[in-house]
């Protein structure tokens, strides 16, 4: 199956296509038919499994009929990062359309909120107790909402927004349809999706796990080294091409400007660049013009391209969603492939997230050659079990074994200009 067969608007398809979507996954087949009939859905899935294009392409298809600038569609979410991810698909979907979309949520300040706003969108994505607070003081109008969408309702309730979410329900009495994502089903979850669906169709999905063919590796290190530390791996280790991913649209065009320096064969890729530019970047990637490509999340959400030996987050991924899409890069084709992931002390809550959804344990690893000073990373992250569920009070103790291996594999060796790096692939301590 391929996106055509939903027959969404030209505009949304040439959005699916900048993003690189070929063929949906399986909630997304599943899903979207009975999300474009305007039935209400129960969908029963993890981060990892591609729901928020799932949700995202049929509002943006219905939006594309009717009234512009009220808000029209409403997507609750239980973190500021969700929220950023759902706004962000809903911008790259909808690119060629005329509908707006914005965040609401804590921590910042108001004001930009409310501005965006009063200038008017037709979607808004929000957490619970900014939400009610801008409506409580009369900034935003939820009585035109016709879908609402409740993505990760267990984590929500985990967080203890149910009493603000039957808040928001009140608030939108008019809706049409409502959507209600879930990893997992507790009793108070069921009695909330039984309160608030009409009829709905229910879809389950197991997590898309990453490839097996891919191995995982953290590598604690802090923030003021990491740049050090990479040059040390690329110098060192004996790779293919390489896909470095940041956070932000600015350390990637800083990082590829010093690894350049550096006499790396690299190139960036981020949001702010032109199409032209874009298309550049990712046809000397794919010809070995460039060995290293550094890019963002959503700039690089299209790339595909064959022997990529390693995937190294130089930055932690905001989501567990994020993580999986990254180190989707490597592994293919029944191919070897690394994950290398870059960690600080205030990773340490997504790294837990990532073994808990995953159920694999990042093995811990320091690099051998690279001098860390008085860090230890031993004594940095204690390894989580990630079969079970993440304890609120934060107890339990770290088990496992520390790696010191770099654990690399033989392969090309790093191109640099003007000459070769050195090949010390499969070094240890």
């Amino acid at each position: 199956m391929s996106f055509s067969q939903f027959l969404l608007d030209s505009r949304l398809e040439a959005g699916i296509k900048d993003m690189g979507f070929v063929d949906p996954t399986p909630i997304q087949q599943q899903a979207i038919p009975h999300v474009l009939a305007e039935s209400d859905l129960l969908g029963l899935a993890q981060t990892g499994t591609g729901k928020t294009a799932a949700f995202m392409l049929p509002i943006l298809q219905r939006l594309t009929r009717g009234p512009l600038r009220q808000v029209r569609a409403l997507i609750v979410a239980p973190t500021r990062e969700l929220a950023e991810q759902i706004h962000q698909t809903a911008v790259d979907l909808g690119k060629y359309t005329k509908i707006r979309s914005t965040t609401v949520y804590g921590g910042v300040g108001k004001k930009a909120q409310i501005d965006a706003l009063r200038h008017g969108v037709e979607i808004v994505v929000a957490c619970p107790g900014r939400l009610l607070d801008l409506a409580g003081e009369k900034h935003i109008d939820l009585a035109k909402v016709e879908v609402l969408v409740l993505d990760e309702a267990d984590r929500m309730c985990d967080m203890g927004f149910l009493p603000d979410i039957r808040r928001i329900l009140k608030l939108v009495p008019n809706r049409q349809q409502t959507l209600f994502f879930s990893a997992t089903m507790p009793d108070d979850i069921r009695e909330l999706a039984d309160d608030i669906l009409d009829d709905p169709v229910t879809v389950q999905i197991g997590l898309i796990a990453p490839a097996k063919t891919v191995s995982h590796a953290l590598y604690p290190v802090p923030q003021g080294m990491k740049k050090e530390l990479l040059f040390t791996m690329l110098d060192e280790m004996a790779t293919g091409r390489v896909l470095v991913f940041t956070r932000t649209k600015r350390r990637a065009r800083f990082l590829a400007r010093d690894l350049d320096k550096k006499g790396f064969n690299a190139e960036m890729l981020q949001g702010n660049m032109s199409q032209n530019r874009r298309q550049q970047a990712m046809d000397g990637f794919r010809s070995g013009k460039y060995d290293i490509l550094v890019a963002t999340d959503i700039a690089a959400r299209g790339i595909d391209v064959a022997e990529i030996s390693h995937v190294i987050n130089f930055d932690m991924p905001d989501t567990v969603d994020a993580y999986t899409h990254r180190i989707g890069r490597t592994g293919r084709a029944a191919e070897e492939g690394d994950a290398f992931t870059f960690a600080t002390d205030e990773d340490a809550a997504m790294v837990r997230d990532i073994e808990r959804v995953l159920k694999l344990r990042l093995e811990r690893r320091r690099w051998p050659e690279f001098d860390y000073g008085s860090f230890e990373p031993e004594k940095a992250l204690p390894i989580a079990q990630a079969s079970r569920p993440e304890r609120r009070d934060g107890g339990g103790k770290p088990h496992g074994n520390y790696s010191r291996r770099s654990g690399e594999k033989q392969g090309p060796n790093r191109r640099r200009r003007g000459g070769r790096g050195r090949n010390r692939g499969g070094a240890s301590s």
